[in-house]
This record gives C-alpha cells, sequence and structure tokens, in this order.
C-alpha cells in the first residue's frame, strides 16, 4: 500500500498539519498509521466530513421551573418562587399565615404553628400553590377567559366563600365591589370588558413586559370576581412573564402600598405601577442569581 505524509495531505486538503494529526489521533482517517512519531497515511484516504458541534440547549426560566417542578426538587427556584409568591400575594389580601408557616406548609404538607389559624387562610394558600403549578404547566397557552376562570375555581375551591351560592366561585362576580375606593366594572359588563381587554392583550404582535403590567391594571380595574381578583391578576402576570421569558415579578407585603399607588394613579402617572414592578422583578434577580440561574 501506498501512503502519503501528513505534509503531503495538509497540501492536498488544504487544511493545516495539525488537523491532520488530530484526525489521525481521533481515529477518523481509517488505515492511517503511526511510524515512530510520524502518521504515515493512506494514499487513497477520504478527507473526514466537518463535525457539527452542538451547543448545549441553554434552559430558559419556563423549561427549569417544569423540570423542578415534575422531578419534585427542594430548595431551586420552583421551591422559592412557590413560597415567596404564595406569601406574598396571600399576604397582601389580609392572610395572617406568616413566612415561615407558609413555607412549612408548602415544604412538609403539615401545620406547625403557636398562633391560631384561620382555616380559610390555609385552604387558600394550598390552593396558591396549585395554581401556580396550573401556571407553569399552562404557561405558553393563549392567554384566555378559560384559563383566568380556572385560576379563580383552583384558588377558591373549598374555600369559605365556596360555601356561598351566590359567589360564583370559577365565574365572574354577580354583585357590584369596590376597590381601594375606586368602582370597578359592574357585574353585567364583565364579560364583554374582560373578552376587549383579551382580543386587545393577544392582537399584539410583540408583548412587552410594559405590556403585561398595562394588562394587569386593565384586569384589576375590571374587577371580574367577587373575590381573589388580585390574586388571580398576580398569577397572570406570572404566567405571561414565563411565557414571554421575562423575570417574574412578584409583588411582595412590604411596598404593597407603592403597588396600590400605582394601581390607583394608572391613568395619570403609568411610571408608578411600572417602576413598582421592575424593582420587585429586581428583587426576582437577585433570587436567581443566589440560585445560580443564568437567565437567557
Amino acid at each position: 500500500m501506498n501512503y502519503k505524509t501528513v505534509k503531503d495531505l495538509s497540501i492536498e486538503w488544504n487544511v493545516s498539519e495539525r488537523s491532520i494529526r488530530d484526525y489521525c489521533n481521533k481515529g477518523r482517517i481509517p488505515g492511517a498509521i503511526l511510524n515512530g512519531k510520524t502518521w504515515l497515511i493512506p494514499s487513497d484516504a477520504i478527507k473526514p466530513k466537518r463535525q457539527i458541534r452542538h451547543t448545549k440547549h441553554k434552559k430558559n426560566l419556563l423549561e427549569i421551573l417544569k423540570l423542578e417542578k415534575n422531578s419534585k426538587r427542594t430548595g431551586g427556584i420552583y421551591h422559592e418562587l412557590q413560597i415567596e409568591m404564595t406569601y406574598n400575594s396571600n399576604h397582601i389580601e389580609g392572610s395572617k399565615l406568616s413566612h415561615d408557616e407558609t413555607r412549612y406548609i408548602f415544604e412538609t404538607k403539615t401545620i406547625n404553628s403557636n398562633n391560631s389559624l384561620k382555616v380559610n387562610d390555609i385552604i387558600e394558600t394550598i390552593n396558591h400553590f396549585k395554581c401556580i403549578d396550573l401556571v407553569i404547566d399552562m404557561a405558553n397557552y393563549k392567554l384566555s377567559e378559560s384559563i383566568i376562570k380556572q385560576l379563580h375555581f383552583v384558588l377558591k375551591n373549598n374555600s369559605i366563600d365556596s360555601l356561598d351560592p351566590t359567589f360564583m366561585v370559577g365565574n365572574y362576580k354577580l354583585n357590584e365591589n369596590i376597590v381601594g375606593g375606586m368602582e370597578t366594572t359592574s357585574p353585567d359588563k364583565v364579560s364583554i370588558e374582560i373578552k376587549k381587554l383579551l382580543e386587545n392583550y393577544n392582537s399584539k404582535k410583540k408583548i412587552s413586559i410594559e405590556d403585561i403590567i398595562e394588562f394587569h391594571h386593565d384586569f384589576e380595574a375590571i374587577h371580574p370576581f367577587q373575590d381573589g381578583n388580585g390574586r388571580v391578576g398576580r398569577l397572570i402576570m406570572l404566567k405571561e412573564c414565563l411565557k414571554y421569558n421575562f423575570v417574574p415579578i412578584i409583588i411582595t407585603d412590604d411596598i404593597k402600598m407603592f403597588y396600590y399607588r400605582g394601581l390607583k394613579e394608572w391613568k395619570n402617572e403609568k411610571g408608578y405601577l411600572i417602576d413598582t414592578c421592575l424593582s420587585c422583578q429586581d428583587e426576582m434577580k437577585e433570587l436567581m442569581k443566589k440560585l445560580k440561574i443564568n437567565f437567557e
């Protein structure tokens, strides 16, 4: 058999001698023989095809949350998101469960407290955990009335409110409600207004974080349910942030007055609510950094 040298093939194949030796070392040229420190290569050898390097797919936050939820991983971002959002969102609405009590319920599925706890607070805390799971599972779905109503049903299911036949768990309100001194959409117009809100939002070609915040304000202004609107609205924000790969916004109880001001003053100054939401987003970024999650 006739052989060629590394130098010969380097000229013939128009590649570096280093590349030829690398092909030989990796066995990509059949019949190549190492003679001392010199490679002898069959004269009829064919140039190896270029290998395509497959870069490792970098998971986005939604993928990480799904993975951790399904694997029941503890101590990760899914674990912390469940506790932080459930505690804060419920506390804003008057729940007396502490942060530690909320964490204990999530982690152990039991109750350990020296305080006198309301059964309803415990039920709605457990329900809120389920709502976050639902949001993660349905994050990529188009936002719709059925999703909004489903979140309300899961949140209020088996609660004290659900015992009232006029409360309409999972359905729009029957009675007028006033929030923070502001009138909300009358019950007979809720369905129409929600449909218009969704149509306008879903027609946007590209969704920005400001669009999500604006939707939240408009949803809260309608206040479609008898109760639970704030939590459902914040769950919708979470869903849409995950869908469009934004860092989630978790409104914390310690800044609820700024949050309320932002909702109330939206028509006069949108910056109040936007700045409040973005500051909450920054806190979430810090949590992700501590958990070594590189957000893409």
